[in-house]
């Protein structure tokens, strides 16, 4: 989906000029386009509905709506951020990982309550005026556009449930805002994400030629959702609409379907946000680029773990004995990254990958560097881990030329909505659930050429879970996938993340240290599968009370 940057202001301004002197007669502010205007036409319409596409892109990877650590992946085993300073992309996500948490630190890192809030109180005037107005519209076009906003409203509410688990439901009847208003039930919450994304699904076009919301982002977002909500029959249902329906298809470099739009041949983009320099960009080549690269003035603020580095399969299926290189005496055999599966670098920039022309070096004294965790407050663009992100940086962008970036932001892709189907089939009530789940399973991976797996009960489910890590990483995926299995308390407790020091010994021969990246043990806290209350809404709203994890 596009955002469309024009000035809704000024065009509608100049409808003014184009009005007969009887219009005056029937006076609205001046000073502001008045909302008579905005919803007098569906062309005005669309207009002020296109600035909710931006909700697409602050819940996204480039943005800070989903978390204000960064990326959510720091707080996991995949990710170590490697600076101390305190802010966003640097120290936050480690304070969070470490444990002891107070109700007012979660809610500020994880919790996104004033902003999604802030979102519903314009989705629902806007519903709310496209009622007020609907004469002024065909029948189509109101339940068009009624969808649109439905889908977004659906979206923040899924985030919003997905964190507190009871929130306040508000319709499009402005008249029940209040002060003081009590929080739902769980089961009420899911019914309304539910109940918005079947509006929008079965209203919304299969294809817009203007980059509007489909059908399928709908569907492929209700496929996502209702994991969540735990309703696997209607998750299945939802993607296997897709699936059978919506014509896309995986495509053949994996590369592509995060770094290319559905315009520049990505046939598995369902749902996109583009980036340009006359409207919004971003800054996560500058975060996250090595820091080698020419023009960068932050670089490599994330890296990936060994952890992560092992959670990548063989070529040919199975997975590599890294033991050897679990030495911190350290050995100059080679890891064997170039027996990996391609996703792996895809993903991840190791020593000697290619890049910008030339190859990476994670080493102390080569042209990208390494220190270790904590030598010095920031890590000045080097790697604590021995690795780069490569996934989501654009290796084509030139950091001297444009500091920012204009990367597009793929929010929903084919391959996920194949593995929402497999692990919603495998957990449903359908009897060829597994057979199913596996079909979908086993296509993710035919992509990359790694053989099929034919795993039944817990141990498909187990397939499932190891595959979206590998296939969605770094996507905004892994931590919340995590907290809603409840393996996080277990699997992001009570261990440190690693990563591999390299040391050039020749111009030909290098020497890997298994090392540390932690000084202390990370700890996930039960508690932590719900998002407390901000204090705020505690002051300000009579009718809630803390919940009960956080009292």
């Amino acid at each position: 989906m596009k955002q469309i940057f024009l000035k809704l202001t000024l065009i509608l301004a100049g409808a003014f000029c184009l009005t007969s002197c009887s219009d005056f007669l029937d006076t609205d502010p001046t000073d502001r386009v008045s909302d008579k205007l905005i919803w007098s036409k569906a062309e005005y319409a669309e207009l002020n509905i296109n600035s909710f596409d931006h909700i697409i892109d602050a819940l996204g990877q480039f943005d800070t709506a989903q978390t204000a650590v960064g990326l959510s992946e720091g707080m996991t085993d995949v990710l170590k951020y490697g600076s101390d300073k305190q802010n966003v992309h640097m120290w936050f996500a480690n304070e969070l990982s470490y444990g002891n948490v107070a109700a007012s630190t979660a809610s500020y890192y994880l919790g996104n309550w004033g902003w999604c809030y802030g979102k519903l109180a314009s989705l629902n005037q806007a519903l709310s005026s496209l009622h007020e107005y609907k004469s002024n519209f065909s029948e189509a076009d109101f339940v068009r556009l009624s969808a649109e906003v439905r889908f977004f409203r659906g979206f923040v509410y899924f985030e919003l449930m997905k964190r507190y688990k009871e929130v306040i439901i508000y319709d499009y009847n402005m008249q029940e805002i209040a002060a003081n208003k009590a929080l739902s039930t769980e089961k009420a919450g899911w019914d309304f994400v539910e109940d918005d994304l079947d509006f929008a699904a079965n209203n919304l076009p299969e294809a817009s030629a203007t980059g509007r919301l489909t059908k399928w982002a709908a569907l492929a977002l209700q496929s996502r959702a209702m994991l969540y909500a735990e309703r696997w029959d209607k998750a299945a249902k939802a993607a296997k609409t897709v699936i059978d329906e919506g014509g896309f298809e995986l495509t053949d470099k994996y590369a592509d379907a995060w770094s290319k739009t559905k315009a520049q041949g990505n046939t598995e983009s369902i749902l996109e946000y583009e980036y340009n320099k006359e409207g919004v960009t971003h800054n996560f080549d500058d975060n996250f680029t090595p820091g080698g690269d020419p023009g960068r003035v932050l670089g490599a603020l994330g890296n990936p773990t060994q952890e992560m580095v092992e959670s990548y399969e063989l070529a040919t299926g199975g997975y590599a004995d890294w033991s050897k290189w679990h030495t911190t005496e350290g050995t100059t055999e080679i890891p064997p990254y170039e027996l990996l599966e391609p996703r792996f670098a895809a993903t991840i920039l190791y020593n000697g990958s290619d890049w910008k022309g030339r190859k990476i070096e994670p080493f102390e004294g080569g042209v990208d560097g390494f220190m270790m965790w904590r030598q010095k407050p920031t890590n000045e663009g080097k790697t604590v881990t021995g690795y780069f992100l490569r996934k989501l940086v654009d290796e084509s962008h030139d950091l001297t030329a444009y500091s920012r970036s204009l990367q597009p932001w793929i929010a929903i892709r084919y391959a996920e909505v194949l593995l929402n189907y497999a692990e919603a089939s495998a957990k449903g009530s359908d009897a060829d659930g597994e057979k199913n789940a596996r079909a979908a399973l086993n296509e993710v991976r035919a992509r990359v050429g790694l053989p099929a797996i034919n795993k039944r009960g817990d141990e498909l489910i187990n397939a499932i879970y190891r595959e979206r890590k590998v296939e969605l990483a770094y996507e905004g995926q892994y931590y919340w996938d995590m907290r809603r299995w409840k393996r996080a308390h277990t699997e992001f407790s009570n261990y440190r993340t690693h990563g591999l020091a390299v040391e050039q010994m020749s111009e030909t021969s290098y020497k890997y240290t298994y090392i540390e990246c932690d000084d202390r043990t990370r700890y996930f806290e039960e508690r932590l599968y719900r998002v407390p209350l901000p204090q705020d809404e505690l002051d300000g709203n009579k009718a809630v009370t803390q919940y009960k994890e956080w009292k």
